[in-house]
């Protein structure tokens, strides 16, 4: 993007809280949630966080770019399992069914990256799975694997093993969810190599609604998910990336200990991080955002 997209992006308002006249049902890390009964009304702001934690800047376009990007998938995973979308009402709202979530995060890695890779290098194994000696940081995995976690509402979430999941949720639906994620990421990778990226990993979350397990959340965003660009991986190094590993490198580099309150971050790391997420929408898509 060119230096006139700097200037825009610079001049943009950032939308960090709402406060419309219904029920809140929950503020999240990046949503504001509202009740309407059997439905729920979701705004994406443009917060960002890391590690578990709000940061105080907003990152321009960030919430529509997700809404945007969570709208295109859910229809393009219709063919898979059914999801919460009602109607997208604007570019950063949408209208869900009220689902019963199952507070498990179902993580799909299909390369060896951030903390799999340190839980490789440690004991070469991934929540319970083993993996074979000698991969490399970054590198492609034999097969994509689903490592849970704990939703955490505060601090950090928690691997857990397949024998935990079914221990929650139940054997069938562990079982069922396993294999929808897979499918998920497998044609969704599909999908975003075409256009030129790799999905190194993304996260899944479902819920129940009438008794029907269906996709919930956000879906295939820079948000829960790693994107690469095909033509600049390497395997065995750092990757240049189109999500908010942008921002973690940053957070790192100057040492933050990852616990509340986090840091204002520089405007060029806000900048950057807003063209990152407008371009994973308009390249995982092969539409314009503007």
């Amino acid at each position: 993007m060119d230096s006139k997209v700097s200037l825009c992006l610079e001049e943009v308002d950032v939308l960090l809280e709402t406060n419309l006249p219904l029920p809140l049902f929950k503020r999240g890390k990046v949503r504001d949630i509202y009740d309407l009964g059997d439905k729920l009304l979701i705004v994406s702001t443009d917060r960002i966080s890391a590690f578990d934690v709000v940061l105080p800047n907003g990152i321009p376009y960030k919430g529509e770019s997700l809404n945007r990007l969570s709208a295109y998938w859910f229809a393009e995973m219709e063919r898979v399992i059914s999801n919460h979308v009602i109607e997208v009402i604007d570019p950063r709202t949408i209208l869900v069914k009220k689902a019963k979530p199952i507070k498990i995060e179902f993580i799909v890695r299909g390369y060896l990256y951030g903390s799999a890779w340190r839980s490789y290098v440690k004991k070469r194994e991934i929540c319970g799975i083993k993996l074979p000696e000698g991969l490399r940081k970054a590198e492609k995995l034999p097969e994509p694997i689903v490592t849970p976690t704990t939703k955490a509402e505060v601090g950090h979430d928690i691997e857990l093993a397949q024998s935990d999941v079914i221990k929650i949720v139940g054997k069938d639906v562990a079982m069922k969810i396993e294999e929808t994620c897979l499918k998920i990421y497998e044609r969704a990778s599909r999908i975003a190599e075409r256009n030129g990226i790799i999905i190194a990993d993304t996260k899944f979350e479902f819920g129940f609604s009438a008794d029907k397990l269906i996709l919930i959340d956000e879906l295939l965003t820079p948000d829960s998910s790693r994107f690469w660009p095909i033509e600049k991986y390497e395997v065995g190094k750092d990757q240049y990336s189109f999500d908010k590993q942008y921002v973690r490198d940053y957070l790192i580099s100057i040492n933050w200990t990852k616990e509340p309150p986090a840091p204002s971050l520089p405007k060029k790391i806000i900048l950057e991080t807003s063209k990152k997420y407008i371009e994973a929408y308009e390249r995982l898509t092969g539409r314009k955002f503007r």
